[in-house]
């Protein structure tokens, strides 16, 4: 709640854009945390944030908890931020019962997971993964022209640290989605997040004048792009492995009352939790467009601009987590992440694992975001004992 007022917005939720003056207010705030719990912090070249514990093996790979501080314009108080206080707070627990652990546990804040400013999405901990060169990123600007690398200087946060390997990742989170309330669980075990394909669409007609061209020799740009709709929902439903399907965006052309839309542009976002199940959607799209457009007599251009795969998380850590739930004998249930989280990219690097709990109406992405304390709580007490068991601590 006190990290909450840094950026808050008038109705209760936050706007602390990467690396813009709230976020170095925000940064500054848990780093006086941090060092107030005696741990030694420092951050790296892209501005990702590390605050350590010290182990009793100097030579063990540390146990990592993170995930971010950014917002989106008009955020919430706990996506991204509640998994870094979780971090901070099973670091205070084990301060406070004088626990030692033989891997040193660090908490991590990865930079602009959200992409509100700064594309791209999660670029953080994907530039820590090396999904991302460093120089690349650092040139990349805002829409007022503004770099990553200036960003980051302008606030101060452009550091030096070197990566290390990392020994396991924890990340805890809220679920930004509704099925923990929904089934009056407590504790998601998060299998793994969905693989994303995201395409733009174009389908062109023909703009004519709605009363003299009659409906049989329309080049109707929108009912095409309306059958395409239906199917993209029809792809979502028919396929196993969590299927999704959203048409998010659409523009329509000329938009005039009185005349035959000549151009329809639309996003489709496919994502599931098997690659090949997602790329059968993706080829059953194409299919679809292509034969829409043939009995629509437009053009339908169907281009994909990201594709993420899915990922599986280490089944040995999603059991701690499991394991951990159980001896707090709280709800539990196998979950997979609908959003992609900076667990996506350290998964390609490190074993990692989430622990989900819920938000209420399953609202994230949104001022309004809210998440009951106790469940929170409940969050931290798992994420602290999955911690220790892969840290070593008694």
């Amino acid at each position: 709640m006190e990290l909450a007022r840094v950026g808050a917005t008038p109705k209760g939720g936050v706007r602390r854009i990467t690396l813009t003056e709230e976020d170095r207010r925000g940064r500054d705030l848990f780093v006086q945390w941090a060092r107030e719990a005696g741990l030694q912090v420092r951050w790296d070249a892209i501005g990702n944030l590390f605050a350590r514990r010290a182990g009793t093996d100097p030579n063990a790979d540390p146990v990592v908890i993170g995930s971010h501080l950014d917002s989106q314009p008009n955020g919430g108080k706990f996506d991204g931020a509640y998994g870094v206080m979780a971090g901070l707070e099973v670091v205070r627990t084990l301060n406070d019962r004088g626990v030692a652990t033989r891997a040193p546990i660090e908490v991590a804040s990865w930079t602009n997971e959200e992409g509100s400013r700064f594309v791209p999405t999660m670029m953080g901990s994907g530039v820590y993964a090396g999904v991302y060169p460093l120089d690349e990123v650092l040139q990349n600007r805002d829409a007022d022209g503004v770099t990553v690398r200036e960003a980051l200087e302008r606030i101060g946060y452009r550091g030096d640290a070197a990566p290390v390997r990392i020994g396991a990742y924890f990340e805890a989170h809220i679920e930004q989605g509704p099925v923990l309330e929904d089934t009056k669980t407590t504790i998601g075990v998060v299998q793994g997040a969905l693989g994303q394909r995201w395409f733009d669409v174009v389908l062109t007609g023909q703009d004519s004048h709605a009363g003299p061209t009659p409906m049989d020799l329309r080049r109707d740009a929108l009912i095409a792009a309306s059958r395409l709709v239906l199917e993209v929902n029809r792809i979502a439903r028919e396929y196993p492995d969590n299927a999704r399907g959203t048409v998010g965006h659409m523009t329509v052309k000329p938009n005039s009352r009185n005349v035959v839309p000549g151009e329809v542009r639309m996003t489709v976002d496919l994502r599931n939790a098997k690659d090949a199940s997602l790329t059968r959607m993706r080829e059953d799209l194409e299919r679809s467009a292509a034969a829409i457009a043939a009995q629509c007599r437009v053009t339908c251009d169907v281009k994909e601009v990201v594709y993420f795969p899915p990922s599986e998380f280490d089944p040995r850590l999603v059991q701690l987590v499991r394991e951990a739930a159980g001896e707090l004998d709280l709800s539990q249930r196998d979950i997979v992440s609908g959003a992609a989280h900076d667990a996506v990219y350290m998964a390609r690097i490190a074993p990692t694992a989430m622990v989900f709990v819920p938000c209420e109406g399953g609202i994230s992405h949104n001022e309004i975001e809210n998440a009951r304390p106790q469940d929170l709580a409940d969050g931290c007490d798992v994420l602290l004992r999955a911690v220790l068991a892969k840290a070593g601590g008694a």
